[in-house]
């Protein structure tokens, strides 16, 4: 009977309740939304890489050299010799090695040059190989392998030629034009950075640089064509970093001592996992506000709501004399009130999942070819229970000033509220 006395109290006053409700929902969802993308950010960023021991690059900050080796944000400071590499790849603890020469784009995405070890090794999420969804990994010095996000944004497909250019910029007036690259390979989906990039070897990155002033311009009556290139040596002078795998985890911090006090050349030795952890650290301050601003929009939305309850006790004054005239205890103005603002909170809930999917859902290809985000459509994790389970728990707690207030009055006056 209860619950059919409110949703008529519901429907009597439904203007009054559809802004309360709208209102509501959009709190709720802009507090799930801020904790999904905020959740879905550090599992996309920490799903990344996987399998990986370190990741050695020129001297730097840790995560400087991260964000740019596996991340394709930002730059190096310098490169690293290519006989230095060798001599590291060489050492008794290592079991393998990913060379990564970076610094040129195609239209707006990362070029990486690398080997055949890149699709062996590399691992992203929970220690998932790369594989290929078309086509097959290069063999030849002009020949690229797209990520999937590459191929289905530029809409190619395998046999086209591409055109790279020299820098990250997303526009760029030195290009390698008269050295195309043949597209034989498209990985499949990983939801990581590889999906945004373009690999092809590094006998390549040398080609198309022959001739060129320092790497920057093409040097003037230089130009060498892409047949003259296959006829010399390609072998690699520099490259930007490279990832090791090592035989044993417990040589993790020798090794890595060994790399940072390495004498060819000055290096940084990075782990991972601690690069990761010290990245989400710095970003702890920005997720912290971006929940406290959200919760206190639900507490100003809550605020407002037993304002307006506040504010219409006078108004349902009728109505609760009629129910006290008909034998209702005072208690039932408490649950009536109660129960009504439960319902308004549950509705809002539901109208908030329905907007966050249809947000999330229209919004994640945005993401992902912006910011290199890949949400998932699906909002709820551990923490979406909690979040709920306060916004409940606060909205029946504000509740109670206005219900204890009309419960009050009535136990005195007899009538359900005297003003």
């Amino acid at each position: 009977m209860l619950m059919q006395l409110a949703r008529a109290s519901l429907w009597n006053r439904k203007g009054t309740v559809l802004m309360t409700v709208i209102s509501l929902t959009i709190s709720i969802a802009l507090l799930l939304g801020i904790d999904h993308i905020r959740h879905e950010a550090k599992s996309s960023f920490t799903s990344t890489v996987s399998g990986t021991d370190l990741i050695v690059g020129a001297r730097s900050s840790q995560l400087n050299l991260l964000l740019y080796s596996v991340f394709r944000i930002g730059n190096a400071t310098n490169n690293i010799g290519w006989k230095n590499y060798q001599q590291v790849k060489t050492h008794p603890q290592v079991a393998w090695s990913i060379p990564l020469s970076l610094g040129d784009s195609h239209r707006g995405y990362r070029v990486i040059g690398t080997n055949e070890d890149y699709f062996k090794f590399y691992q992203y999420g929970e220690k998932q190989p790369l594989k290929l969804a078309q086509g097959k990994v290069f063999a030849g010095v002009y020949q690229a392998v797209l990520g999937a996000v590459v191929a289905q944004k530029l809409g190619y497909q395998l046999g086209e030629q591409i055109i790279l250019s020299h820098g990250v910029g997303s526009v760029s007036f030195a290009q390698h034009k008269d050295k195309p690259f043949e597209v034989v390979g498209i990985l499949a989906a990983t939801g990581t950075p590889v999906d945004q990039s373009v690999h092809i070897p590094l006998e390549g990155i040398e080609a198309i640089h022959l001739g060129w002033q320092g790497g920057g311009m093409p040097a003037p009556g230089r130009s060498v064509s892409a047949e003259q290139s296959l006829a010399m040596d390609l072998e690699p002078k520099v490259i930007t970093a490279y990832m090791l795998g090592l035989k044993s985890k417990m040589a993790t911090f020798a090794v890595q001592r060994q790399l940072n006090e390495f004498k060819g050349e000055p290096l940084s030795a990075i782990l991972p996992g601690v690069a990761l952890a010290e990245l989400w650290q710095m970003l702890s301050m920005v997720e912290n506000m971006l929940l406290l601003i959200t919760v206190l929009v639900i507490v100003a939305t809550l605020v407002g709501i037993v304002t307006t309850l506040l504010a219409g006790l006078k108004e349902r004054q009728r109505e609760m004399a009629i129910l006290r005239a008909v034998g209702a205890p005072a208690a039932t103005v408490f649950l009536l009130i109660e129960l009504e603002l439960l319902l308004m909170a549950l509705l809002s809930i539901g109208s908030a999942f329905i907007i966050l999917v249809a947000g999330l859902w229209g919004f994640r290809e945005l993401l992902a070819s912006q910011y290199g985000l890949f949400i998932s459509i699906n909002p709820w994790h551990d923490q979406t229970g909690i979040l709920l389970a306060a916004v409940l728990g606060l909205t029946l707690l504000l509740g109670a000033i206005p219900a204890f207030l009309a419960y009050r009055r009535a136990l005195a006056s007899g009538l359900m509220v005297r003003l």
